[in-house]
């Protein structure tokens, strides 16, 4: 028998965050994942502490942006691999009336690290955009694909990781351990986002899948560096290529991209460009959301050994690292996790 303090089953954003956190306190763990149509690979990538349809910041964004901040930059370091790309969104404004609502927002002192109060002027031809910009700080761009991989590939070499499917009908739970294939740990922590639907364990009801999709663009008129935010992202890929989107389905679970899907965001890719381009591509993935719009962390009570780390929806990348250590907290010291966070709110 191996034993382990830990089995984490899924390796996206929630999965890496949490293996960092045991990481750091020593903890024994294995990893389980497949690497098969997580959301953290197919998202945008995009980290934003704010909400730019209404101007506002993002749930709790001045607690979970300076963990993330610090959390990515300590990873990019240990990886050697630069995978977050700092750098501002450009929001594109539609009118006279969204300027003053962006002055007003910009004033207040929860945005004020966030909003630039300049306005920025439009000198790309290639871009629609006759109000101009306004710059959203404290924003980057994260390379999904090197992430992931990187970390696919740091923890194989430290044995932490077997790349398979998870079989719940192997699950053996004893009084205060459980058994999986041969390996014994005190807990299960379930972090599958929207693959918990397959989760015999997992109370299916408190989850709602989102999907997503983006079409990929090859435009050599484009020109863009950064982040460019107007009906859609415009995310650069470099070699001229950008990642546009995404869409919101929350009737279609499947992994099929839509032609319906592809005309809305080519629809809205040509209210804000005016240069040629081609599709090149176009991906799905499914965000992990909840009715209230907040994480689900901790364990059913007739089951305190299978501990769950969901529902992080579009705001993955900024909440998974503080969540992380909200989770160990509970964990390892008995620290109640926080009503609006709690899995058990939902039951």
């Amino acid at each position: 028998m191996i034993e382990k303090d830990y089995i984490i089953v899924g390796l996206g954003i929630a999965g890496v965050s949490l293996c960092e956190q045991l990481l750091k306190h020593e903890k024994n763990f294995i990893v389980v994942d497949s690497g098969a149509d997580g959301s953290t690979a197919k998202s945008g990538g995009v980290f934003n502490p704010t909400v730019l349809k209404r101007f506002s910041a993002a749930w709790n964004a001045s607690a979970f942006f300076p963990v993330a901040v610090n959390f990515y930059k300590e990873l990019s370091e240990k990886l050697a691999r630069k995978f977050f790309i700092e750098t501002p969104i450009l929001r594109v404004f539609k009118s006279v009336e969204e300027q003053n609502d962006w002055s007003v927002a910009s004033d207040k002192r929860e945005l004020q690290q966030f909003l630039s109060a300049e306005f920025l002027k439009n000198t790309n031809p290639a871009i629609k955009a006759p109000f101009g910009f306004g710059k959203v700080l404290g924003t980057a761009q994260i390379q999904t694909d090197s992430l992931l991989s990187n970390y696919c590939n740091f923890l194989e070499k430290k044995g932490f990781l077997l790349s398979e499917n998870f079989q719940y009908e192997l699950i053996q739970q004893q009084e205060n351990t459980v058994v999986y294939k041969g390996i014994s740990a005190k807990k299960i922590i379930f972090a599958e986002g929207v693959k918990a639907d397959k989760n015999p364990f997992f109370p299916t009801h408190t989850l709602i899948g989102n999907k997503g999709e983006y079409v990929i663009i090859h435009a050599p008129d484009l020109k863009i560096k950064t982040l460019l935010k107007g009906p859609m992202y415009i995310i650069p890929l470099g070699h001229d290529n950008y990642k546009v989107g995404a869409t919101y389905n929350r009737d279609d679970y499947s992994l099929t991209p839509t032609e319906i899907a592809r005309e809305e965001i080519l629809s809205k890719v040509k209210s804000l460009i005016n240069c040629d381009f081609t599709v090149i591509g176009q991906t799905v993935g499914v965000r992990p959301t909840t009715k209230d719009h907040r994480p689900l962390l901790g364990s059913l009570i007739e089951s305190p050994n299978l501990v769950f780390f969901n529902g992080l929806g579009s705001r993955g990348f900024l909440m998974a690292p503080l969540l992380s250590e909200i989770l160990f907290d509970y964990l390892e010291n008995n620290i109640a996790i926080p009503e609006e966070m709690d899995i058990q709110r939902m039951l």
